[in-house]
């Protein structure tokens, strides 16, 4: 469990000693694909690491419309907002995969925050990171097509979880045509179309589970 740890960027800096005290103040849960783990509004009361699998943060419309608001991989953490102001959570968390976390309640997340300036500084970069994320997503909204978007949305997925081979880079994939058009901001029409394009073009090619980029015909 202390390999696992040590994975995490936000417990980057932490002797073995403090990793082991992490694990005893927290607990550990082995959840299946399409596991809930809370709903937006509910008030929150845990955090969250992802130690293996996937998680999708995502929102609801009043009509029921969903949209993805991001992912969450092994090595990240999330649920921190409602901990941190009190408020209802702002969107709900669903594993996409058989997903491992670990869970801290409110007091102990609160005694780390008080006694870990790294762990403090590390979750006050997050929220930003989310936050200029937000706003470059509202901006792509407003002054980019769709086309671009879709293809601006794969390459930051790449970035993020892709493992590269040259100019291969292979991103392990467990959304589906619906939650891949919802976080780029398109309908499932726009996003086929340019994925058939580029697909043609030979920058994209569509496996189970993953696709590929072709940095040489992306640049072309």
């Amino acid at each position: 469990m202390i390999e696992w740890l040590k994975k995490v960027s936000l417990f980057d800096n932490l002797s073995d000693d403090q990793l082991e005290h992490i694990l005893r103040i927290s607990n550990r849960r082995t959840l299946s694909p399409g596991t809930v783990l809370f709903h937006e509004k509910e008030m929150g009361l845990t955090f969250y690491v992802v130690l293996v699998g996937s998680i999708k943060i995502f929102s609801r419309s009043n009509s029921g419309e969903e949209k993805v608001l991001s992912l969450v991989n092994a090595g990240e953490s999330f649920g921190e907002l409602s901990l941190l102001d009190g408020r209802p959570r702002s969107a709900s968390a669903q594993t996409l995969e058989s997903t491992t976390v670990l869970e801290i309640g409110y007091e102990s997340f609160m005694h780390l925050l008080s006694s870990h300036f790294d762990i403090t500084k590390g979750i006050l970069s997050e929220l930003c990171r989310r936050l200029r994320t937000t706003n470059e997503h509202v901006n792509d909204l407003t002054f980019l097509d769709g086309r671009t978007r879709v293809l601006k949305n794969l390459i930051t997925l790449a970035n993020r979880n892709g493992k590269r081979d040259g100019n291969i880079i292979s991103i392990s994939m467990n959304l589906n045509y619906d939650e891949l058009a919802q976080m780029a901001g398109v309908t499932k029409q726009v996003l086929s179309e340019v994925i058939r394009e580029l697909e043609l073009r030979g920058v994209l090619q569509f496996g189970i589970n993953e696709y590929r980029l072709n940095l040489l015909k992306l640049r072309s």
